[in-house]
C-alpha cells in the first residue's frame, strides 16, 4: 500500500472517530487507529520525531512537524486570522485548531515520507506550555491520543525553549544570548548551568502584543499579521512621535507607550500631524531600541559573542537591523531566522522533544498536563553540557 494512501487512512479514520466523540472516548480513537495501521504493515529502519504543536503567540498558529537528527521533514502549518481590528479569542482559536489539525497531521506524514507511523516514530512532543488553555488542551489531546495508538512515548515541551533549540539548529549558534520577542513573551535569555537564565523581560505585556494592539487601533489586516504590517508601514515613515522610554534595569516596560500612542493615534492621524506610517515607525523604533539596549547588557555580562533573535517579532527586519548594528559595535555575530522558524511552527518542538528523548526526558499519559504559565528557566536543560 502506498504511503500516500497510508496517510490518508490515518486522517479519514481520525476524522471519523473524532468527529464522533469529539475526542472524549481516547480509548476507542486509538483502538481503531492501531487496528488500521497493525495491519500488513512493514517495519522499517528509519526513525523519526514527530510533534504535534499549538502555540502561543500564535496561540492563533498550529503546526505538525517532523524531524530527524535534526533534519527537518515536514513542517506544515495554519494560522486563525481575526477581523481587522480584532484580536483572535481562545474559543475560536480552538476551533480553528481541531478543524485544522487532522489536515495536518496527514500533510506532515505524506511530505516525510512516512508510511507506518507506528514504527517509524520514536515519540511525539507537544506544547506544555505556556499559551491559551483551549488550544493547548486540543494539543495535549491529540498527542496523548497518537502516542498510544502507536504505543510511542510522550514529550512535554516548554514552547520558549522549542523557539531557542530549532534556532540553535538552523543557525548554528554554539552558546548565543537569546533575545526572544514573540506576541506572549519577551525575554532576554542566557545558558548556564542547564538553565536557560532569563537576564531582562518585560514586565507587563510582550513586544508582539504591543504591536498587534496597536495594529487594531489603526484596523489593520490581521493576514499574514499585525507586527507585519505594522513592519511595512513603518517602513515609510518619516517623523518620530516621542513616546516613552521604559527601561528598567534590565526588565522593560511596554503598557505605558502602548497606551500613550493608543490614546493620541486617531486625533494625530486626524489633524494631520502624523501619518499612520509616521506612528508604527515611532513605535517600532522606540520599543526596538529598549530591546537592543538590555540585550547590550546581557551581551555584556556573559561576555558573549553570540546573538540569536528567535520569536514571531525576530522575523522584523529593522529589528535584526539595529541587531546587527549592535552587534558589529561590539564585534559579535548575529544569528537570525526567516518566518518558516521564527514564527512559530511544530518542526521547533519536534527538536526541542527529539533532544529531550535522547536525555531519556518524558512523561506518562496521566501527567501529561498543560499549562498556560511556563517559564523559560522551569525547564531542566539536561541535553546541555
Amino acid at each position: 500500500m502506498s504511503r500516500n494512501l497510508e496517510a490518508l487512512k490515518l486522517y479519514r479514520n481520525l476524522l471519523k472517530y473524532s468527529k464522533n466523540l469529539q475526542f472524549s472516548d481516547a480509548f476507542f480513537v486509538r483502538r481503531r487507529i492501531r487496528e488500521e495501521f497493525e495491519k500488513n504493515l512493514e517495519a522499517t529502519e528509519k526513525r523519526a520525531e514527530i510533534l504535534i504543536k499549538w502555540g502561543q503567540r500564535s496561540a492563533n498558529k498550529i503546526g505538525v512537524g517532523i524531524i530527524r537528527n535534526g533534519e527537518v521533514l515536514s513542517n506544515p502549518r495554519s494560522t486563525f486570522h481575526a477581523p481587522p481590528g480584532e484580536g483572535f479569542r481562545p474559543t475560536e482559536t480552538a476551533q480553528h485548531h481541531k478543524q485544522q489539525i487532522l489536515r495536518l497531521v496527514q500533510e506532515a506524514i505524506i511530505q516525510a515520507k512516512i508510511t507506518n507511523p507506528a514504527k517509524e516514530i520514536d515519540g511525539i512532543a507537544y506544547t506544555k506550555g505556556p499559551g491559551m488553555g483551549a488550544p493547548l488542551q486540543i494539543g495535549a489531546i491529540v498527542a496523548r491520543t497518537l502516542c498510544q495508538a502507536w504505543s510511542i512515548p510522550l514529550i512535554p515541551v516548554n514552547h520558549c525553549v522549542g523557539h531557542i533549540e530549532m534556532g540553535r539548529l538552523i543557525t548554528g549558534a554554539d552558546n548565543p544570548v537569546v533575545l526572544y520577542v514573540s506576541g506572549g513573551n519577551t525575554q532576554v535569555i542566557s545558558y548556564s548551568n542547564r538553565k536557560y537564565r532569563i537576564f531582562g523581560e518585560t514586565i507587563d505585556i510582550a513586544v508582539g502584543n504591543c504591536l498587534d494592539r496597536f495594529a487594531r487601533v489603526l484596523k489593520l489586516d490581521n493576514n499574514p499579521s499585525p507586527g507585519y504590517n505594522i513592519e511595512q508601514l513603518a517602513k515609510n515613515g518619516q517623523k518620530l512621535f516621542d513616546l516613552p522610554y521604559a527601561v528598567k534595569g534590565m526588565d522593560i516596560s511596554l503598557s505605558g507607550i502602548l497606551s500613550q500612542i493608543e490614546k493620541n493615534a486617531p486625533k494625530l492621524i486626524e489633524n494631520g500631524e502624523f501619518s499612520r506610517e509616521d506612528l508604527c515607525f515611532s513605535l517600532q523604533e522606540t520599543v526596538f531600541a529598549m530591546l537592543i539596549e538590555i540585550t547590550e547588557r546581557a551581551m555584556a555580562h556573559t561576555g558573549s559573542q553570540e546573538l540569536l533573535i528567535v520569536g514571531g517579532v525576530g522575523c522584523n527586519l529593522r529589528l535584526q537591523e539595529m541587531a546587527a548594528a549592535m552587534c558589529s559595535e561590539r564585534g559579535a555575530h548575529l544569528f537570525a531566522t526567516d518566518e518558516r522558524f521564527c514564527i512559530d511552527n511544530g518542526a521547533m518542538i519536534a527538536r526541542a522533544g527529539e533532544l529531550m528523548l535522547a536525555s531519556g526526558l518524558k512523561t506518562e499519559i496521566s501527567k501529561s498536563t498543560f499549562t498556560q504559565r511556563y517559564r523559560t528557566d522551569q525547564v531542566n536543560v539536561i541535553w546541555r553540557d
